[in-house]
């Protein structure tokens, strides 16, 4: 079995790693942050103030940023990261749709497409937590 460390902690290569979808979460967790700093500089019409938007894209960035195999706690702070978007953005996505604002408009489209990130991040994340509890019982 190959390693990756320091020498102090080692860690199995993340293709070794059954059911590891922290490099997917920290995809969709960048983009998201990407989305939230561009839908608020045009004015779309996010559930969030402007100092929410931007420190929700910080807090997104560290969170991926400090994503990894060995530490557990990071995946379970990332699914609470994931379940808080679902509902927020995912809430504001069928608000705005009962409103009756038009699919096309820009404040929907990115608040679905943030809804959409937020809720396949938490099924990626679900997953990894899945696969850490599985290797710590064998």
């Amino acid at each position: 079995m190959t390693y990756e460390g320091d020498g102090n902690i080692n860690v199995p290569q993340r293709r070794e790693i059954p059911h590891y979808h922290g490099d997917g979460t920290r995809i969709l967790f960048v983009i998201s942050a990407l989305i939230l700093i561009v839908a608020q500089s045009t004015g779309a019409d996010l559930p969030l103030s402007t100092t929410g938007a931007v420190v929700s894209a910080v807090i997104l960035v560290i969170a991926a940023g400090v994503t990894n195999p060995a530490q557990s706690g990071i995946h379970w702070f990332n699914a609470l990261l994931a379940v808080l978007g679902t509902l927020l953005f995912g809430t504001t996505a069928v608000n705005h749709y009962r409103a009756g604002i038009s699919l096309l408009d820009p404040s929907f489209v990115y608040v679905e497409m943030l809804a959409i990130l937020s809720l396949v991040a938490l099924y990626l994340t679900t997953r990894t937590i899945r696969g850490i509890s599985m290797r710590s019982e064998s």
